[in-house]
């Protein structure tokens, strides 16, 4: 008898012992199952961040690379630097100004591929070497100073805006012109018809573009700023030439 209750309490101790770690097991399974979720959001949450500041960094370096080389190039090739940029530029400003044209217009019209192709031409081979001259010739006569807000910064916006822009916008009509197939009889009637108006939507935006060029930009990046306010200035520009007898308001 006393044989039968050890072996009974043998089995019911080897049943208990087997039974508690599978409960400590389904618990446990439990517990996890409960707090995964969370723990999976939180890591997607962090994965997603970190992804995301990776991509972010690698996009600033590639820019910061970008913008290095650029200045590289500058350097090295001034000149044909850029003459390339203003040509990308003043191209994409017809392109940008045709879409403009077509937004107003009812009737469906093609983009003018030649059009585009001879404002970027004027980019490349007129306005970037004018503009890259001029200053290196208004720079060598009336040195830059350090404090943007001088007499030097004044007497040099006056050159550029009501001497020199005078000048350059004639060239501009004539050059465009004459790559449309105008003859100088017809370019002359354009720019008695247009020139007024383009001088002085020309001094609405470049008197304090001009202020912000000569007083605050290096001279190596003069250009480069000149181009870029140059993008807007080709819009009314592209379409000022080529309206049908539209009043264009700036």
């Amino acid at each position: 008898m006393e044989g039968i209750s050890t072996l009974v309490a043998v089995t019911l101790a080897h049943g208990v012992s087997a039974f508690a770690p599978q409960n400590s097991r389904v618990l446990g399974n439990v517990h996890t199952f409960l707090k995964s979720p969370l723990q999976r959001s939180s890591i997607n949450r962090h994965d997603f961040v970190e992804k995301n500041s990776r991509a972010s960094t690698e996009l600033n370096m590639e820019l910061v690379e970008a913008w290095n080389a650029y200045n590289l190039a500058l350097e090295s090739d001034p000149l044909v630097t850029k003459s390339v940029t203003a040509g990308v530029i003043l191209g994409a400003a017809d392109f940008t100004g045709q879409l403009l044209e077509k937004s107003q217009n009812s009737e469906d019209t093609d983009i003018d591929i030649a059009r585009t192709a001879r404002f970027a031409f004027f980019g490349l081979v007129l306005q970037a070497p004018w503009n890259h001259f001029y200053y290196l010739l208004l720079d060598g006569a009336i040195p830059p100073t350090e404090d943007p807000f001088t007499a030097v910064t004044f007497e040099k916006v006056i050159i550029d805006q009501f001497i020199q822009a005078p000048i350059f916008t004639v060239l501009i009509f004539a050059f465009l012109g004459f790559l449309e197939g105008k003859n100088a009889d017809a370019i002359k009637d354009q720019l008695n018809d247009d020139y007024t108006d383009t001088m002085l939507a020309n001094w609405k935006l470049w008197l304090p573009a001009t202020v912000v060029n000569i007083g605050f930009c290096p001279p190596i990046l003069r250009v480069l700023f000149l181009n870029v306010v140059f993008f807007f200035w080709s819009i009314y520009l592209s379409l000022k030439l080529n309206n049908k007898g539209e009043e264009i308001e700036v």
